[in-house]
């Protein structure tokens, strides 16, 4: 399999056990990385802290990425504890729940703002801080999902956000690429976790996947743990600014 050894990594978004953030951090953890897992807030940090003791060595460290000031201030503790970065996987995304119902024309300004400030400026934030603790390279991974490239009913606002976000990754990539800093994108297949519930019809979502995707099914969470692994690794060397699809092959067909 991939290795990790001797390489630390730092992961963002992980919400609970079926979040595809904590799928990424088992997978890079058991290559043998060494773990920096952040938590929003004192709310999060309970069940948070019982997720991050089951890794050994991993760590967590309070985060609020929509805060310039507490992005510095972890950097920081990063740069005191580790030395150096050599991935980072960024699972965050939130969109207001009345957004993501309901007809699209009607998205609120202010829901506009906040999705793309949330799903998309985040990674721009994170990148720009870890580059410096990148002082050999590293590997920068964030999620995506098809909505960025289709209609989704039900996906609204979050799917122009996650379009905005793909574009990110490739300026993204162009811009620390000199570095020899990579940044991708996987496009994940629905996923059963905390932030699907606010999609609208997602149990027929689901469904539609299973039925029309090559594989006959959908996606498992270690699958897209196991692909945000290979492109962190030195394995996913060769590969930057592009959108990696783990989705069953869902992506491919035309109806």
């Amino acid at each position: 399999m991939f290795s990790m050894q001797n390489k630390n990594a730092v992961v963002f978004g992980v919400a609970n056990k079926r979040s595809i953030a904590w799928a990424i951090a088992q997978s890079l953890s058991g290559a043998g990385a060494r773990l920096a897992i952040t938590y929003q807030n004192e709310r999060l940090k309970a069940e948070a802290a019982d997720l991050i003791a089951s890794l050994p060595g991993a760590e967590g460290f309070q985060c609020d990425l929509a805060s310039d000031s507490e992005i510095e201030g972890l950097f920081r503790q990063l740069k005191e504890r580790y030395g150096r970065l050599d991935a980072l996987a960024h699972c965050v995304a939130y969109a207001p729940a009345e957004a993501m119902h309901g007809d699209f024309l009607n998205t609120s300004r202010e829901a506009f703002r906040v999705s793309h400030d949330v799903s998309v400026y985040t990674l721009i934030a994170i990148t720009r801080a870890a580059a410096p603790l990148m002082s050999e390279g590293g590997s920068i991974v964030t999620l995506s999902y098809f909505g960025a490239e289709k209609v989704v009913p039900g996906y609204n606002v979050m799917g122009v956000a996650k379009a905005s976000l793909e574009a990110t990754v490739r300026y993204l990539a162009n811009s620390v690429g000199p570095s020899k800093i990579r940044v991708n994108a996987i496009s994940a297949g629905p996923i059963k976790t905390l932030a699907a519930r606010g999609v609208g019809d997602f149990t027929q979502m689901l469904k539609n996947h299973a039925e029309h995707a090559p594989l006959k099914r959908n996606v498992d969470v270690k699958e897209v743990g196991e692909t945000a692994l290979f492109l962190c690794s030195d394995a996913g060397s060769g590969i930057t600014g592009e959108t990696i699809y783990v989705d069953c092959g869902y992506n491919i067909m035309g109806f």
